[in-house]
């Protein structure tokens, strides 16, 4: 491969690569880096690395570590606070240069992107078994039901004591709040939607005016919008109560004083997504972003968060995460969350209008 090929190459990677001598000091760096060092590569290029990062940076032990021993070493969970001052995990491998022992190659994946794959295989997965649930509910349940409430009224009007009777209307109570709970979950099934361009802050604004006014007239909302963004790919309706539920989960998260939940928007290039039941991928870079200060989601709950009954909350139903999920993969978009004990963030990323149109009407 000729210099200018790896180069080529090197400029496309989606994650970030420094060269660093034996000094430490940065010989070459790619755009991705460039990104995650908040810094260009005229201003990277023959300075110390050690000027970016602290001194007790687990970054440049592992960097130490890889230059003394001549082999590669890796980290798969390794907090860093970078120079723009964001914090977070990253899997890290430094690897010698080639032949050269006293050059290194430092790769640096951010976890929210490696896990991207996982999470949308779990709000896949997820989807599937609520679709499934739903027909469940609606075929083998529902119908039933409705015998059992007829059954339980005729026995009411024979019996004489009254708390006899109470029973039986505990009966019908209990059948009306299953069929309830079955209609609810019918909003599950497999449908075709329509889909148009959708601005995605006329949704959020929505959303805001209808937490403020109910369940989160305790929060503190901030909006950090990007008001260029094009219009998004979906349906309205749907993308009102996907954001709604997600507020709704975050509202319920944040602390009764102090509750803040920060509602984002950005543009992101590079992240592309195969859609159910085919090949044909789309373009995913609009991301809307809710982020809390609340207690954050228990790590025995995090892997199941968007199973349907599944709930960290005293008044919730586990439906509304399951029904996000749900609709955002119909939408060919994906969800995915970073939770600590500092708060939760979730991420949902939505193809654009123009772009996701153009590909339907090529692929009719």
């Amino acid at each position: 491969m000729t210099s200018t090929a790896a180069e080529d190459v090197l400029r496309t990677l989606p994650f970030g690569v420094i060269v660093v001598d034996e000094h430490l000091q940065i010989i070459r760096v790619n755009a991705a880096a460039e990104q995650l060092l908040d810094r260009g590569a005229a201003y990277l290029v023959g300075r110390a690395l050690s000027t970016l990062f602290s001194t007790d940076s687990p970054l440049l032990a592992l960097i130490s570590q890889a230059l003394a021993s001549g082999f590669s070493v890796a980290e798969h969970e390794l907090w860093l606070s970078l120079p723009n001052g964001d914090e977070g995990s990253h899997a890290v491998t430094v690897t010698p240069a080639g032949d050269d022992d006293r050059q290194v190659v430092v790769s640096l994946h951010g976890q929210s992107v490696v896990r991207q794959i996982e999470n949308r295989m779990v709000h896949r997965h997820a989807a599937r078994s609520v679709t499934g649930l739903a027909a469940l509910l609606a075929h083998e349940v529902k119908n039933p039901l409705s015998g059992i409430r007829g059954a339980a009224q005729l026995l009411e009007q024979a019996l004489q004591q009254e708390d006899d009777r109470a029973l039986t209307r505990m009966i019908c109570e209990e059948t009306d709040r299953i069929c309830t709970l079955v209609d609810r979950m019918e909003l599950f099934s497999d449908e075709d939607i329509s889909r148009e361009g959708v601005n995605i802050h006329v949704v959020l604004e929505r959303i805001r005016r209808i937490a403020q006014a109910g369940f989160g007239r305790h929060v503190r909302f901030i909006e950090t919008y990007d008001p260029s963004l094009p219009p998004v790919h979906g349906n309205f309706d749907q993308l009102v109560q996907v954001f709604l539920n997600i507020v709704k989960n975050a509202c319920e998260a944040v602390p009764p004083d102090g509750g803040e939940i920060r509602l984002g928007t950005a543009y992101h290039h590079g992240v592309r997504l195969t859609l159910p039941g085919g090949t044909r991928r789309v373009q995913l870079p609009l991301v809307v972003s809710v982020a809390d200060n609340g207690r954050g989601i228990p790590d025995e709950i995090a892997p199941h968060i968007f199973d349907p009954f599944i709930t960290t909350g005293r008044e919730g139903t586990g439906l509304g995460l399951a029904f996000a999920a749900k609709v955002v993969g119909d939408h060919g978009g994906m969800i995915e969350f970073d939770s600590n004990g500092d708060g939760t963030v979730f991420r949902v990323r939505l193809p654009v209008h123009s772009i996701a149109k153009a590909e339907e009407e090529d692929n009719r």
